[in-house]
C-alpha cells in the first residue's frame, strides 16, 4: 500500500479526528541509542551515570519490560517508525547497501509522513541504517519517508564516534567534523529546532545516536570515570555518558523552544547490549532473541499528561511507539493497515479504559537461535529454525525463500515473572500452555510472512 493511496483519506481523518487538540498537538521527540543494554543506564541500575536521563524517567514512566523491535538494528528501527513487524515494512536483519536490495518499503506509513500529514516539521537527526541510495542500488532516503530534513549516516559513525566522516545532510556528504558523534548529532538538532522559533507548527524531531555502539570513542575526562582509557568497557560506559551530556544540552533548547508541557519524549534502545555483562542478568545479548537481545530501557514523558514517578511492568516495545503517538495525539490510522503495535495510550495517561494487546509481541532474527520468539503476558515461547541456512553472518537475500516457507522445531516456554533469566524450560509442564501459544505464534508468523518482500527476485531492486 502505498502512501499515494491514503495521503488524502489520512489527512482528512486527522484533521477531524482531534477537533480537541487541533494547534495544541504537543511536539514529538524520539531519542534511539544504539545497542545500549537494558542494565546500562542509572535508572535501570546500570553503572553509568545518567543523571538526564534519571531525570526524564523520574518526570515520566518508565518500562521493565520494554523491548526492541528485533534484536538487530535496521529491523528495530523499521518496526519502531512503521508500528509493524519488520519483516513487512521489507526489513529481514540488518542492512548491507552496497550488497543487497533490502530497505525500508515506500509503501510503508511511517510515523514521519503520520505526523507531516497532521501538520508537523519534520527531522531525522543520526544513525538511519534502512537504506540509502548506493550505487546502482536506487533506494530512498529518509526525504521519501516523511523527513523534511535529515542529517544521516548509513550505519554507523566511521572510523568512530570520534571525528565522523560519513554523515549525509539531506543527500550531501558533510566529510569530516571535529569532535564525538552523540555531541554533533545534538549540534544539528539544536540548529534545526532553532529555525523553529516563531513557528505555530509543531515538529517531530528523530534523534538515533550511534553511541555505544562499536567502534567506540568517548572523551578521555570522561573515559577516566569509569577506568583506565584502554578498558574498553570504561570507554563504552563513556560514550553512554557523553550521550546522556548530549541530551541534557538538547532538553535545554526544547525548553526554550516551546514549554516542556508541549512535548511528548520517547527514549529507548535499539536492540540489547553487545556486552553479557549490561544485560541486567537476562540471557544472550544483542543478535539473539532471548530477553538479552530485545529487552531495552523504555522512557516516556510528557510533562501534565504522564504523571511523573511511574513504573510499569507491563510488556511493551518498540512496536508500539507508532500506534502510542497516534492514540495520545489522537490521531486514525489509515485504514486496512495492520499494526503489530498496541496503543500504550491507557497506560501513559491512567484512563479508565483498560489497556489492550490484540497480540503478542513477537520476533525473528534468522540467523538467532532461537530464530522466534513470543511475549503473551507473564510467558516467553522461543523455538528454533527446522532448516539450516550457509554459515554466512551477512544477511543473503537468497534466503528468503526458505525464511518463507520454514516451520520450527524445539518449542520452549518461560515464565517470566518468576525466570525473567529463561532457565528453566515450562514446555512439558504446561503443554497447554505451550500448544495455546505455539498456535498464536504460527498464527502471527504466516500473516507476517505473507507480507515480506521478495528482495531475492530482479522486482526487489525497485524503490518500493
Amino acid at each position: 500500500m502505498s502512501l499515494l493511496r491514503f495521503a488524502l483519506p489520512l489527512s482528512a481523518m486527522i484533521a477531524t479526528a482531534s477537533a480537541g487538540l487541533g494547534a495544541e498537538r504537543p511536539n514529538v521527540v524520539v531519542l534511539l541509542a544504539d545497542d545500549l543494554g537494558y542494565q546500562d543506564i542509572g535508572c535501570y541500575n546500570g553503572p553509568v551515570k545518567t543523571p538526564t536521563l534519571d531525570r526524564l524517567a523520574a518526570g515520566g514512566i518508565r518500562f521493565t519490560d520494554f523491548y526492541s523491535g528485533c534484536a538487530v538494528c535496521s529491523p528495530s528501527r523499521a518496526t519502531l517508525l512503521t508500528g509493524r513487524h519488520h519483516i513487512r515494512a521489507g526489513v529481514y536483519s540488518w542492512i548491507h547497501d552496497a550488497s543487497q536490495n533490502s530497505h525500508l518499503l515506500e509503501r510503508e506509513i511511517t510515523l514521519a509522513e503520520t505526523l507531516r500529514a497532521a501538520g508537523y516539521a519534520t527531522a531525522h537527526i543520526g544513525k538511519w541504517h534502512l537504506g540509502l541510495p548506493h550505487g546502482d542500488r536506487r533506494k530512498p532516503t529518509p526525504a521519501s519517508h516523511g523527513f523534511d530534513h535529515w542529517f544521516a549516516t548509513w550505519n554507523n559513525a566511521e572510523p568512530s564516534h570520534r571525528n565522523p566522516e560519513n554523515f549525509i545532510r539531506n543527500g550531501e556528504p558533510v566529510g569530516r567534523i571535529e569532535g564525538y558523534s552523540c555531541q554533533i548529532v545534538v549540534d544539528e538538532a539544536i540548529r534545526w529546532l532553532e529555525t523553529r522559533r516563531g513557528s505555530d507548527a509543531p515538529f517531530f524531531l528523530n534523534v538515533w545516536f550511534h553511541e555505544p555502539h562499536a567502534p567506540i570513542a568517548a572523551p578521555a575526562a570522561i573515559v577516566r570515570s569509569y577506568g583506565e582509557r584502554n578498558d574498553k568497557g570504561a570507554v563504552y560506559s563513556a560514550t553512554i555518558d557523553n550521550t546522556d551530556r548530549a541530551i541534557a544540552r538538547l532538553l535545554v533548547t526544547l525548553a526554550q523552544i516551546d514549554a516542556p508541557e508541549n512535548t511528548l519524549i520517547v527514549y529507548a534502545s535499539d536492540n540489547g547490549s553487545y556486552r553479557n555483562d549490561r544485560t541486567g542478568g537476562l540471557r544472550g545479548r544483542k543478535g539473539i532473541n532471548w530477553e538479552g537481545g530485545i529487552r531495552v530501557p523504555g522512557i516516556f514523558s510528557w510533562p501534565g499528561t504522564i504523571r511523573p514517578g511511574r513504573v510499569s511492568q507491563e510488556p511493551a516495545g518498540l512496536v508500539d511507539v507508532l500506534p502510542t503517538i497516534c492514540g495520545l495525539l489522537e490521531l486514525a490510522p489509515p485504514p486496512d493497515l495492520h499494526w503489530d503495535g498496541a496503543d500504550l495510550t491507557p497506560i501513559l495517561t491512567e484512563r479508565d479504559e483498560p489497556f489492550r494487546r490484540h497480540q503478542p509481541l513477537f520476533w525473528h532474527l534468522q540467523k538467532s537461535r532461537p530464530i522466534v520468539a513470543m511475549r503473551d503476558g507473564r510467558y516467553s515461547l522461543v523455538a528454533d529454525p527446522a532448516y539450516s541456512l550457509s554459515t554466512s553472518n551477512m544477511f543473503q537475500e537468497a534466503w528468503i525463500p526458505a525464511i518463507k516457507s520454514g516451520t520450527y522445531t524445539n518449542f520452549r516456554l518461560y515464565d517470566l515473572e518468576v525466570d525473567p533469566q529463561q532457565q528453566h524450560d515450562l514446555a512439558a509442564e504446561r503443554p497447554d500452555v505451550t500448544e495455546r501459544l505455539k498456535a498464536s505464534l504460527l498464527k502471527i508468523n504466516a500473516s507476517i510472512m505473507a507480507d515480506g518482500h521478495d528482495w531475492h527476485l530482479q522486482a526487489g531492486n525497485s524503490a518500493e
